[in-house]
């Protein structure tokens, strides 16, 4: 048994499909979207049990924030930020579900439909919407422009349908035709007029980063009553990335110092210096400068330097370091709260 009981808060309702449409009369997928508060908990544990199928939701605190939500014992997860976790090892979904920084888009089903259909051989993956994420995309100008046009409903705010041009930057970027943009280099858009997003965009540069949802997406979450945020978005197009390093301790340790310091983006953080010619840190990838963000899958975010000392050593010979470089999280930290974490996994 493994049990999981992340130190976060719920700030949004989900909605319960409870309509039994199909044949079998199986229940519907529940979505929440958590956030994160340091004050609260989740209020849940996440079990694998002998002889009970899937990831089981237990030990649900009486008055906690999940039970005030709906989260029923017996839940079993299905989605973690819209990824299909039913089929994966228990400990990495944990690890999923830590790295997620600030917030954290579950999907479950209640056990008796989970039993039910596994019964019958159904594909549970299936039931779930293909893809529920927003898409960040980071959009250079060239001589045409960025690429895109902007048109919004005459006499309204923060309604703002974008047209892409076949093969121009934001395409390239990877813009979908016909999104919705949320929000323009981590800024909402939601009470702009179109004015005021067109001065926005000129004085953006060459480079805009720009936070969309395609007609589907967007209905998903407004239907469900909850926030698009930068947090759940599909980061796969985007020009930094963070790297997951391994490493096996040698005869001389891992080669590199940690030392606590002063972010560029504000706040206070773990980086990476001296990084010795030949010693396993190198060979790893670490670079000068690397921000640590995660230990051996578990986000660091509010620790201070000996508390992380003790994760990198609490396995004697080998460690699993997320780290970003410098410009990535400059980058990432522009497009708001919440950011890098969500990039892994």
């Amino acid at each position: 048994k493994f049990e999981f009981n992340p130190k976060v808060g719920i700030d949004n309702p989900a909605l319960t499909l409870t309509e039994d449409t199909d044949a079998e009369g199986l229940g519907e997928p529940r979505f929440y979207l958590l956030t994160k508060d340091s004050t609260e908990t989740f209020g849940f544990c996440l079990h694998e049990e002998l002889g009970c199928q899937g990831h089981v939701i237990r030990q649900i605190e009486l008055g906690g924030v999940a039970q005030r939500r709906g989260l029923q014992d017996g839940d079993r997860l299905l989605q973690v930020n819209g990824h299909f976790v039913d089929h994966m090892d228990h400990l990495r979904v944990v690890q999923k579900i830590k790295a997620s920084g600030n917030q954290v888009l579950l999907a479950v089903l209640d056990g008796d439909s989970y039993e039910a259909a596994k019964s019958l051989g159904r594909d549970l993956s299936q039931m779930l919407p293909d893809d529920i994420r927003p898409r960040l995309c980071h959009v250079t100008r060239d001589k045409s422009g960025f690429g895109f046009s902007v048109s919004c409903p005459e006499g309204t705010k923060g309604t703002f349908q974008l047209s892409v041009l076949q093969d121009g930057p934001a395409d390239r970027a990877g813009v979908p035709p016909g999104c919705w943009l949320l929000e323009l280099n981590g800024d909402s858009v939601k009470s702009y007029s179109h004015t005021q997003l067109t001065r926005k965009l000129k004085q953006s540069g060459n480079k805009v980063t720009l936070l969309v949802a395609s007609s589907a997406v967007e209905e998903f979450y407004r239907l469900r009553g909850l926030r698009v945020t930068a947090a759940l978005a599909d980061t796969s197009r985007l020009p930094f990335k963070v790297r997951e390093l391994h490493l096996v301790k040698g005869p001389a340790g891992y080669g590199f110092l940690l030392k606590e310091d002063d972010c560029s983006t504000g706040g206070v953080g773990q980086f990476l210096w001296d990084v010795d010619v030949g010693l396993p840190a190198e060979q790893a990838g670490m670079r000068e400068g690397d921000r640590v963000l995660a230990v051996n899958g578990e986000s660091i975010e509010g620790l201070d330097h000996e508390q992380t000392v003790r994760r990198i050593r609490a396995q004697e010979d080998q460690v699993t370091l997320l780290v970003i470089d410098p410009a990535g999280d400059e980058f990432y930290h522009s497009v708001g709260p919440g950011g890098t974490l969500l990039l892994w996994l």
